[in-house]
C-alpha cells in the first residue's frame, strides 16, 4: 500500500498544490509560501496524523483538534441528514470486504473491470514492488481468498461470516465489510507506519 498510496494519492495532490502555488516542479517554493491541508483524521486514529514531509504543506487535523471521534462524527453527520456518508477507500483496496467488492461489481460495472484488471496486472508485482525495489515474491491478489477477483467467493457466504452473524468470530466481520479504519490520501490504512516519502512519492 505504500508504493500505491505513493504514486497514486500523495504525488498528484503535491503536482496539483505546486500548479495552485505557481511553482510546478521542479521550480523552487519560496520558503513563506504554502497550503494549509485539512486531513479528516479522528481521534480513533491519532496515531495516523502526521506533519506533511514538505515545506508548502502544512497538515491540520481539525477532528483531532476538536476532539472527535469516528461516533462523533457519524451523529454530527445523522445530525445533518447524511449518515449513509461511506469510508473512503481506493477501488482497489485490499482491505475491502465482500460486500464492498459486491457493491462495485453491481454498481459500477466500469469500475468493476478496471478493479479485475488491476488485480490481474498485479499478480507478479514488478522490480519495483516495495519501497527497497525489491522484486515480489509468490504472488498477490486483491482478494484475502487469493483468487483472480473475477472468481473470488465474493457472494459465497463463508463459515466465518456465519460465525460472526452467531457471534463466534470477531474478525469474521471484516471478510463481509472490510477493515473499520477508512483512508485518506495522507493516512492509507495499509502503510499508517512506512517512511516518509520525498517530492516524488518515493521513500526517503
Amino acid at each position: 500500500m505504500q508504493r500505491s498510496t505513493g504514486e497514486y494519492k500523495i504525488k498528484p495532490i503535491k503536482k496539483k498544490v505546486r500548479e495552485l502555488l505557481g511553482y510546478p516542479h521542479p521550480q523552487r517554493i519560496p520558503k513563506d509560501v504554502y497550503v494549509e491541508q485539512w486531513v479528516g483524521i479522528s481521534t480513533d486514529e491519532f496515531h495516523r496524523a502526521k506533519d506533511a514531509d514538505v515545506r508548502y504543506m502544512k497538515n491540520v487535523h481539525p477532528l483531532i483538534e476538536m476532539g472527535w471521534s469516528r461516533s462523533d462524527c457519524i451523529r454530527y453527520l445523522t445530525s445533518r441528514g447524511v449518515a449513509d456518508t461511506p469510508k473512503s477507500s481506493c477501488l482497489g483496496c485490499p482491505f475491502h470486504g465482500n460486500a464492498q467488492w459486491r457493491h462495485i461489481r453491481d454498481t459500477s460495472p466500469a469500475e468493476w473491470q478496471d478493479v479485475v484488471a488491476f488485480d490481474a496486472a498485479i499478480r507478479k508485482g514488478n522490480a519495483r514492488a516495495n519501497a527497497a525495489g525489491n522484486k515480489l515474491l509468490g504472488q498477490a491478489f486483491l482478494h484475502r481468498s487469493r483468487m483472480p477477483l473475477s472468481e473470488a467467493p465474493i457472494d459465497h457466504v463463508t463459515a466465518a461470516e456465519r460465525a460472526a452473524l452467531q457471534g463466534e468470530l470477531a474478525d469474521a466481520e471484516e471478510l463481509e465489510h472490510g477493515v473499520v479504519d477508512g483512508c485518506s490520501p495522507w493516512a492509507c490504512r495499509g502503510d499508517a507506519d512506512a517512511p516518509m516519502q520525498d517530492d516524488f512519492g518515493l521513500a526517503s
